[in-house]
Order: C-alpha cells, then sequence, then structure tokens
C-alpha cells in the first residue's frame, strides 16, 4: 500500500488536494505520471540548481528525475516550483549532507555505484541513499559494507586476498613453529624480532602498516595549527576581548589524525585521502584548542615544537572603534608519539 507523498518524507506536503476528490486524486496522479514519463514538468527549468547543506549542485532535471518513485523523483514532477523551499538565491534547498550528495548525484547519472578506494563514510552514505529512498543504491551500500567487514589477509609481500584462506604462519615473519625432533631449539620457537602483529592479533602488516612494539600504537607527528584574534582597548584590562578561534587545523597522516580525533574530524575537504597517505586540508568540528591537547595526550602525543607570528591593525582600518588594537596570529603546535 503506497503512502502519500506527505507520510513518505516529501518537503511541504504535496499530493492532490482533499477538495479534489478522489477522482481528481486519480486524474492528477495519472497526469503528473504521464507528464514525468513524457520528460519534465514544463513548471521546472530544465537546468536545476541545487543547494544542499550549503553546497551547490547544478544539473539536469532528468536526472534528478531519474529514478522513479524516489523523494527527488517525487519532488520534481509531483509538485510544483513555488512549492519546494529555496534559499536566498532562488536554489532548491534541501537540509542534507552536502558532501556525500554528490555521490547521489553521480549515481542518478547512470544508475552505477563507483565509490573511492578508501571510503570511510559507507554507512552514511547508506542512510543518505534510504532517505532519498533510493533502495537498490542503499542494498548495494549494504553488501559493501558486509564485503569490507570481512577479515582480509595479506601476502608475505603485503598483497590483499579476501576469498581464500589465509595461509599458515611463516618462520621469520609470524610466530615460528618448533621443528620436528627439537632441532632449532629456542631460536626456532621464538617469535621473530621483525614480526608485526595488531594488538588483536590479527594479520601481519607491511611495513608501512607497520605498530610500534610499545602499546601497539603507530609512531608519527601531527602539526596542530590555529588562526586567531583578540582586540585590546583603551584600557587594556578592561577592554581586552581575548583569544577568538575560527578553525583549527589538523596536518598530518590521516590514519594518525583520524586514531586520535575520530568522529570531531572534519574531512569534507580532503575525504578520499589513503590512510597511509598526508594531508594539510583536516580541521576538527571544535574551537578549543586544549579540548585538542586533550585528545592528543590521551593518544600518546606529546608536543615537540611550536611556533608563531603575529600582526597588529588598528581598529578603524577593520571598521572598529578608534582607540582599539586587533591583534592576528597564526600559531602551530607539532606533536610526536614515538
Amino acid at each position: 500500500m503506497a503512502l502519500a507523498d506527505s507520510a513518505r518524507g516529501l518537503p511541504n506536503g504535496g499530493g492532490v488536494s482533499p477538495a479534489a476528490g478522489s477522482g481528481g486524486a486519480a486524474a492528477a496522479a495519472a497526469g503528473s505520471g504521464a507528464a514525468a514519463a513524457a520528460g519534465g514538468w514544463s513548471s521546472f527549468p530544465e537546468i536545476v540548481e541545487l543547494n544542499v547543506g550549503g553546497q551547490v549542485y547544478v544539473t539536469r532535471r532528468c536526472t534528478v528525475v531519474s529514478v522513479r518513485d524516489s523523494l527527488l523523483w517525487r519532488m520534481f514532477s509531483q509538485q510544483q516550483p513555488g512549492e519546494l523551499p529555496r534559499d536566498s538565491k532562488g536554489r532548491f534547498f534541501l537540509d542534507r549532507d552536502g558532501f556525500l550528495f554528490r555521490y547521489i548525484l553521480d549515481y542518478l547519472r547512470d544508475l552505477q555505484l563507483v565509490l573511492p578506494e578508501h571510503f570511510p563514510e559507507r554507512s552514511r552514505l547508506q542512510r543518505e541513499a534510504e532517505y532519498f529512498q533510493l533502495p537498490d543504491l542503499a542494498r548495494r551500500l549494504a553488501q559493501a559494507r558486509v564485503a569490507a567487514a570481512r577479515p582480509a589477509a595479506l601476502h608475505r609481500d603485503g598483497s590483499v586476498y579476501a576469498d581464500e584462506p589465509p595461509p599458515p604462519p611463516l618462520l621469520g615473519y609470524l610466530e615460528a613453529e618448533p621443528l620436528e625432533g627439537g632441532g632449532g631449539g629456542a631460536a626456532a620457537s621464538a617469535p621473530s624480532p621483525t614480526a608485526s602483529r595488531s594488538p588483536s592479533g590479527g594479520p601481519l602488516l607491511t611495513p608501512s602498516q607497520s605498530l610500534d612494539g610499545a602499546g601497539g600504537r603507530r609512531s608519527g607527528y601531527i602539526t596542530i595549527g590555529y588562526r586567531g584574534s583578540y582586540t585590546i582597548g583603551r584600557e587594556a584590562q578592561a577592554d581586552a576581548k581575548f583569544r577568538r578561534v575560527a578553525r583549527i587545523t589538523v596536518c598530518g597522516k590521516t590514519a594518525l589524525a583520524k586514531e586520535v580525533f575520530g568522529e570531531t574530524l572534519n574531512e569534507s575537504r580532503d575525504p578520499d585521502r589513503p590512510p597511509e597517505r598526508y594531508t594539510a586540508r583536516y580541521y576538527l568540528k571544535f574551537n578549543f584548542l586544549e579540548q585538542a591537547f586533550d585528545r592528543l595526550s590521551e593518544a600518546g602525543f606529546r608536543m615537540a615544537a611550536c611556533s608563531s607570528t603575529g600582526t597588529c591593525a588598528f581598529a578603524p582600518e577593520q571598521g572598529g572603534p578608534a582607540d582599539d588594537k586587533i591583534w592576528t596570529s597564526y600559531t602551530e603546535y607539532v606533536f610526536c608519539r614515538d
């Protein structure tokens, strides 16, 4: 039994007025279906501008209505343009994840799912697919998550194979087995000093993935940077407006940054970076330096160095009071874990 448009999450309700009666509803449904099949509702422009969570997308209307019975299909074939919410510049507005919508739009173009090799947002993208009522895309993402959850074995050279059982442990790489007849003694039974196993006893890691021996954590550096400003007025002690931090940036290896900051890390400016690559485009979702320092300390990092530069300008040049001075600084802190 099909749900009414308003019950299925269509913005601003939609559908046919109750006053039209059942005959009018049937006629309207038939007319809208015919219009969609014919390729468009004349009230909508051929080129559609969408504002999705602050990200602007420009596409053809036939793309957004390519999957019948989806949310976008109903919005752009069952409703009039005046019934849909718009932003201040007249774009159709959707209050969803603007970064992930690009994969939704890619799917609507050719009904194919193509994601980057290292894509950490599968579960969130599946949620977006369910919201936009794209069942085939949601099903593919669910299958991909199940496949990714299977433990993948690694060959001795570091290549991955997931569809065949792992080989027995190799001498010199994992724990060596005693030789028959006692040959080899303690040297044969002791694990190799070059062995690399995960803290949970997982498969062999490649050299670039190796963990340190103390605590089983990766060593490396993370640089925290921020641009701050504060204003000092005529009465410096009374009128000082203290540090204002606009954004805290994170530079370093992707895997380390995600380990330390987890869900508080904003990856929207560099979303497809592999875990063993470096980035300087991440930033944090909070603006408290001490919170960042606490997370780094809890992860075993210590501050190794810091540097700062600053400039001063009179407030009138910035539109402020005549006697105020605005100080602006950029500071970086380098943290290390051995």
